[in-house]
């Protein structure tokens, strides 16, 4: 059996944490299609409750300016538009089934989530299921012995012709997302923003390191799944009060299972580390479920397009230029990403005690990342090699330390070693190019990088 490490302890993994019931949080009830339908739909019944006693007489103009006719027609209009709108809500929700499903097999599963984060597809719906429940609701309220209800009917007007336009702009909507440019634009700016919010912008592309001290408890995680996000205040008011200082070995996008470490944590005296305080703290702090969210996971967008890339370089799909795109979104996020603060970050207290160290990604990581998939599955592929190599170079152009020109140079060896003896010799001659001008981008020669005869070196 394997032994702690010298100096730590190892906490006893402890009775399971029970999963929540219900865990609202902001991005599941994005990612939610049925959130805000439900809340237009009620929306919806309650201003119809109110409109529902205005019921002027038939002598009233602007009464009969809405609604000129009786009871009769009133109603069925009403049942037209519930029919009509239950027929296109059925034809919306085919179709974003068939979105869903086309996204899984012929891109990514990772993809689903955008498109029910999808505000678009959400519109829609709320606005279908808001006009089928504003029409049924008038139906109930119709009376032949009293007059028409004529601001309900005159609401069913306007929404069966805003039903109409929006089921007109929802399939030209869907025709646009099925584009695999659209998918992968959409994932490069859901990825580019986390990026932003996440890492700090530095122009030496700093790595920062925290020294670990020796000896301190071995956290085990209370359940298993996925870390989601990481909320680090709640965990500093328990350290602060305790006395403790913690270091969290896992980050967004990480999987964890029950009871392996997750966390080091150290008294300030030395003493005995409160256990169940420092574990009902960690719970609260970590948002653990069964799949990769956006808000804090930026290596989630890269594996996206890095997913649309393999895929399209399968024998099944067999689509090379989509796979040189994708790894053209990405080489984007990797030069986003080398003017930026990585590694782990520090938190200190309102005394300006350090108190959490966070860990976090490296450049190689995302190198590794994007760089290693695609290039293993593409082995025998010159277009898809030639557009790694050409990621490598534009990274390598704009580079602003040697740690990353060490980890370009060495993506670039392993890409020039995959194509060894699997290509014909004019295709070889072509990538052996290619990883020259990544070394020339490298030493700084960008003209002997960029130049080249008709722009064969920057078109797929």
């Amino acid at each position: 059996m394997a032994q702690p490490a010298h100096g730590s302890t190892t906490a006893a993994p402890g009775p399971r944490v029970p999963e929540p019931r219900f865990r609202i949080t902001r991005d599941g009830l994005r990612a939610s299609m049925w959130f805000w339908p439900s809340c237009a739909s009620l929306a919806a019944l309650l201003v119809t409750l109110l409109l529902m006693p205005v019921r002027p007489g038939d002598d009233v103009a602007w009464a009969r300016w809405i609604w000129p006719t009786g009871v009769d027609a009133a109603s069925s209009l009403l049942q037209t538009v519930a029919t009509s709108v239950m027929t296109a809500a059925t034809v919306t929700f085919s179709l974003t089934v068939v979105a869903l499903q086309l996204a899984s097999q012929q891109f990514s599963p990772r993809l689903l989530r955008e498109f029910a984060r999808d505000v678009r597809t959400q519109a829609v719906l709320g606005v279908l299921l808001g006009t089928f429940l504003v029409s049924i609701t008038g139906l109930h309220g119709m009376d032949a012995d009293r007059p028409v209800p004529v601001l309900v009917v005159g609401l069913v007007y306007v929404l069966g012709i805003a039903s109409g336009i929006v089921l007109l702009l929802f399939i030209g909507h869907i025709a646009r997302s099925l584009r695999v440019d659209t998918m992968m634009r959409s994932a490069h700016q859901s990825c580019l923003a986390v990026l932003r919010d996440t890492y700090p912008l530095s122009e030496t592309g700093e790595v920062q390191e925290f020294p670990v001290p020796d000896g301190g408890t071995l956290v085990p995680v209370g359940r298993s799944g996925i870390v989601q996000t990481v909320d680090w205040k709640p965990l500093m008011a328990a350290l602060e009060k305790h006395g403790l200082k913690m270091r969290i070995m896992v980050q967004p996008g990480d999987h964890v299972t029950l009871g392996s470490p997750v966390a080091r944590v150290w008294a300030d005296d030395g003493g005995t580390v409160p256990l169940a305080a420092v574990r009902n703290a960690l719970a609260e702090s970590l948002e653990i479920g069964y799949e990769r969210t956006p808000e804090q996971d930026a290596a989630l967008g890269l594996r996206q397009l890095t997913d649309i890339a393999v895929k399209a370089i399968s024998p099944s799909i067999n689509d090379p230029i989509t796979a040189a795109h994708a790894t053209g979104y990405c080489a984007d996020l990797l030069v986003d990403l080398q003017r930026r603060r990585l590694g782990p970050e520090a938190h200190q207290d309102a005394h300006g005690v350090q108190r959490l160290v966070t860990d976090g990604r490296d450049y190689r990581y995302f190198l590794d990342l994007v760089c290693g998939p695609v290039r293993r599955f593409a082995h025998s592929e010159p277009i898809v090699l030639t557009a790694v190599l050409r990621l490598l170079r534009d990274c390598a152009a704009t580079a602003v330390n040697e740690s990353q020109r060490a980890e370009l140079r060495r993506q670039n060896s392993l890409v020039l070693e995959t194509a060894r003896n699997q290509m014909v010799a004019a295709d070889d001659e072509e990538i052996r190019d290619m990883g020259r001008r990544v070394e020339e981008a490298l030493a700084g020669n960008l003209t002997a990088a960029f130049t080249d005869r008709a722009g064969e070196t920057r078109s797929v």
